[in-house]
């Protein structure tokens, strides 16, 4: 009988067992699954076009729209210099204003993409923006006379306009800072107005302001 009970204790404690592992083994299959299925949709993010997780807003949307073609003239402004300008000084601003800017066109492309908002129409007609609140953005007059132009006359021309371009910079990413909702698209403003408000100061320096 103390044999016949022993075992129905063990056979009891081993079921008991079996249950509590397969509870165990379902619940952790549910938490794969659960984590399989949200990686799959949602893929790891990249750090120019990371999917926001805060609110934003009207004016986040408005900002990246109009920083990108402000951005990609700046850059393309800059990239003139090296072949034009007579002062390494202008050539090395116009290179820290490239490396500077052309990341974070692909950032602002990113966080567009991730609220499902498109880009500004007109992409690189300068003319296509007057109105849009972008500030200090050359006309194609203006791009083509800076285009001819080669030497200490480009520097000087290049100066005049990027100071003008900087302050439309600024404008805006102040009107970020104060009507904006995201996050990150605020830092990103108050780093334009860091960052070009310094390049101004030494832009006047340069033409002897």
């Amino acid at each position: 009988m103390r044999s016949t009970r022993t075992l129905s204790r063990r056979a009891a404690r081993a079921a008991a067992a079996g249950a509590a592992a397969l509870v165990l083994a379902a619940c952790g299959g549910e938490s794969g699954d659960n984590s399989s299925d949200d990686t799959r949709a949602r893929p790891a993010p990249s750090a120019s076009s990371a999917a926001p997780d805060a609110k934003h807003n009207a004016a986040d949307v408005a900002f990246a729209q109009g920083m990108i073609p402000h951005h990609e003239q700046a850059v393309e402004m800059a990239r003139l210099a090296s072949g034009r300008a007579a002062s390494d000084e202008v050539k090395k601003l116009a290179g820290q204003i490239e490396k500077a800017q052309a990341p974070e066109i692909e950032t602002l492309d990113g966080w567009l993409g991730a609220w499902g908002e498109e880009r500004m129409p007109g992409g690189m007609d300068h003319g296509a923006h007057e109105g849009h609140g972008m500030s200090g953005m050359m006309d194609a007059g203006q791009m083509k006379r800076l285009e001819s132009a080669s030497g200490k006359a480009f520097d000087t021309a290049f100066l005049e306009l990027m100071i003008k371009h900087h302050e439309g910079a600024v404008t805006m990413a102040r009107t970020q800072q104060k009507q904006g909702e995201y996050g990150p698209a605020r830092k990103m403003a108050a780093a334009i107005v860091t960052s070009q408000g310094e390049e101004i100061a030494r832009m006047k320096d340069l033409l002897g302001r």
